[in-house]
């Protein structure tokens, strides 16, 4: 597998005209990342913890990117400034906002938490703005955001009034996605431009997530229980597809098409969730969640930034 060298100042190149192949990595990639919403519902519903859903992911995604790195023969940093950033991405990014969708799949359908999960982008770019001062805020940024946040009120049906569970739900899925936009704020500053592959540093990233978890979690949620074959499955599905290879999928889009093409996947997610909610687990889709949702990824469309950002990077 090309090495992919990350240099700060280095700008990314896109796909020939030619090479569409990263295509079907992209739409395998919303695929994988669309149904974790449903892997979890059956996960909470069996009876699994939020703590041990998110516990669970990261070992079987730990596990998949170890056996990807050992098969690709590449090497663990061995600089405790990239594990001590790698802990921090997976604090924001696996072992609080895991548990958080789990807990809120607890509260709202698995549908909801797709189209809250379409958020990240505008969370994103809250940190951005503050971590990232080269990043200005401009009038069509705000008025995206502004949309977007309408779009969350539309999709809650405010008008109606919030019964405290659903709210409770809603509440814990945004937060989720507020450590996502933590976490790659953080990521863009301190370990773009670090000169490992993604495949390694997400390695280092899901390891981290994966010790942190399993020191907290069974003090908080006691042992675990046996949730059954299904549940099972879905969790190791969750864990080495959704955690593991998603990412390698990821990198793969990157490196074809450019990290602005792959963000996009974002949009396509809660196609798939909502699908595999409605049909498979009789989940409603209201109005209201329909036109919300349209107005959070216009939202998002509308805050993204035309100009290129300093620190993206080119395959050399």
């Amino acid at each position: 597998m090309n090495k992919l060298q990350l240099r700060p100042g280095w700008r990314e190149t896109s796909a020939t005209g030619n090479d569409r192949r990263w295509i079907a990595a992209f739409l395998v990639l919303s695929m994988i990342w669309g149904s974790t919403f449903f892997l979890i519902k059956i996960a909470v519903n069996a009876g699994v913890g939020p703590m041990w859903v998110g516990l669970w992911r990261c070992v079987f995604g730990a596990t998949a990117l170890w056996l990807m790195v050992l098969v690709t023969r590449q090497r663990l940093p061995r600089d405790p400034a990239a594990w001590g950033h790698g802990a921090v991405v997976a604090l924001l990014l696996n072992a609080v906002p895991f548990p958080l969708f789990a807990f809120g799949e607890t509260k709202i359908s698995s549908v909801l938490a797709g189209v809250w999960n379409a958020t990240v982008p505008l969370a994103t770019l809250v940190f951005v703005l503050f971590l990232l001062p080269d990043e200005r805020p401009t009038a069509r940024r705000l008025v995206g955001m502004a949309i977007g946040f309408a779009g969350v009120l539309v999709v809650l049906g405010i008008w109606n009034g919030v019964d405290t569970g659903p709210l409770v739900g809603t509440l814990a899925c945004l937060g989720a996605t507020t450590c996502y936009g933590a976490a790659f704020a953080y990521s863009r500053r301190f370990m773009s431009g670090r000169p490992e592959s993604s495949l390694v540093l997400a390695t280092v990233q899901v390891t981290c997530g994966a010790l942190q978890l399993a020191v907290v979690t069974p003090v908080v949620e006691g042992a675990p229980t046996w949730p059954g074959y299904g549940a099972m499955a879905a969790l190791l599905v969750l864990g080495a597809l959704g955690t593991g290879v998603a990412y390698q999928l990821n990198f793969t889009v990157i490196r074809a098409a450019g990290s602005t093409v792959a963000s996009t996947v974002t949009y396509i997610t809660p196609l798939f969730s909502t699908a595999l909610g409605a049909v498979f687990l009789a989940e409603p889709v209201g109005p209201n969640t329909v036109a919300g949702a349209a107005l959070i990824i216009v939202g998002v469309l509308l805050s993204r930034s035309n100009r290129p950002v300093p620190g993206q990077w080119r395959r050399r």
